[in-house]
């Protein structure tokens, strides 16, 4: 049935022109071209085998009882679906480079979460697949979870600490195996966690003044992690520059300032705050295998108040845009290489343009999403 209009709307008075439960968001394909995509796909209790008194090993370490978002996936071969039933949240989601095609996701405030997809598919054995973990810091820098204190506890040098993760964007770091996710604390800071599946610890960091409130990140081939900043800036951060110890007492998150530099994003500023980008991006992309054409390792931003997207190249901006009246407005991005030996032809962004409400849009009423192919020709009149 049907949930009643709370009020009429503006645009379609009573009319209900969605009704969708499964709050899908973010799709990935595999290597295979299976579409997995964060899905809530049940009520938010959690099966028996999360819950306190479960034999997982992820359960014994850190229960968990809820779940308002869990996993599927999509075959094109056959047109079925297949649902996952995870532990925790999830929200954003990324394969990293390790046999298991493991598939981690973002969107829980205390666990990493994640599914070894190739386990999965061979055994349908979703305890064997899945497992999760709390963001704890070795505050007493012995390298190991220990017994830890609560995030809304002090400090104490003799145990870890775990903290809250907010996490957001969702970041696998093909430099060393870590997992890193964009934070997006309740506070006007922000930050970033690095979360080790080999020891199951973590660490955060926190951006310096002029950097803050980031969103949507991306993580390049050396381990650079790149982020949009409500700051009007591209946030880079660097953890081989820090010089402080990574863990200990005082590695709770602003110990590393030098590990951070920040790019000023294009567009006039604010009065009074001139030198503060009114651009109001919010995801970042790094294009690693140079898709695009401009090299690798290359981090784009979507330029929400530009009709656009800005690629960071040799220092600067460059913005690749979609005039009005046909408009331009993204959340994420996608590098696809068709052919290495083609040249530009064989190389492109596709992009979406649309968001929850394109009737907006100068079409009105009826206006679709679109999906733009950028291609970069190396001059205007390369053929």
């Amino acid at each position: 049935t049907e949930d009643p209009v709370d009020a009429p709307s503006q645009f379609w008075d009573e009319e209900v022109i969605w009704d969708s439960r499964a709050n899908a968001h973010n799709p990935m394909l595999d290597q295979d071209g299976r579409v997995w995509y964060t899905a809530r796909i049940r009520d938010e209790d959690n099966a028996d085998f999360c819950k306190q008194g479960s034999s997982h090993p992820s359960a014994q370490l850190f229960p968990t009882t809820s779940a308002r978002r869990q996993l599927s996936f999509y075959e094109p071969d056959t047109g079925e679906y297949t649902f996952v039933d995870t532990c925790y949240d999830t929200h954003h989601l990324q394969f990293s480079e390790d046999p298991d095609n493991t598939l981690w996701t973002s969107g829980d405030d205390h666990v990493a979460g994640w599914i070894k997809t190739r386990v999965f598919l061979e055994t349908g054995d979703l305890m064997a697949a899945a497992g999760w973990s709390p963001f704890i810091l070795d505050i007493n820098a012995n390298g190991e979870v220990d017994e830890w204190v609560e995030p809304d506890e002090p400090v104490d040098p003799s145990m870890d600490k775990r903290v809250i993760g907010d996490t957001y964007a969702v970041m696998p770091n093909p430099a060393d195996g870590s997992v890193w996710y964009s934070s997006v604390s309740s506070d006007w800071q922000g930050g970033i966690v690095r979360f080790d599946p080999a020891t199951g610890l973590s660490e955060v960091y926190r951006p310096p003044m002029p950097g803050f409130a980031n969103r949507g990140a991306d993580i390049d081939r050396n381990g650079v992690v790149w982020l949009s900043m409500g700051s009007g800036h591209l946030g880079q951060f660097d953890r081989s520059k820090c010089q402080a110890p990574l863990n200990g007492p005082d590695a709770t998150g602003d110990h590393c300032p030098e590990g951070w530099s920040f790019h000023d994003l294009p567009g006039p500023g604010f009065v009074g705050l001139e030198d503060r980008s009114v651009e109001s991006s919010y995801y970042t992309w790094v294009d690693q295998r140079g898709s695009f054409g401009l090299g690798e390792n290359v981090p784009m931003v979507t330029g929400n108040l530009h009709d656009g997207i800005h690629v960071f190249h040799n220092g600067g901006f460059l913005t690749l845009r979609v005039p009005y009246p046909l408009g331009f407005y993204t959340k994420g991005f996608e590098g696809r290489i068709d052919d290495p030996d083609a040249g530009w032809k064989g190389r492109g962004l596709w992009i979406p343009s649309g968001d929850r409400t394109p009737f907006h849009y100068e079409g009105g009423k009826g206006t679709k999403p679109l999906v733009v192919h950028f291609q970069m020709r190396p001059d205007p009149l390369a053929k």
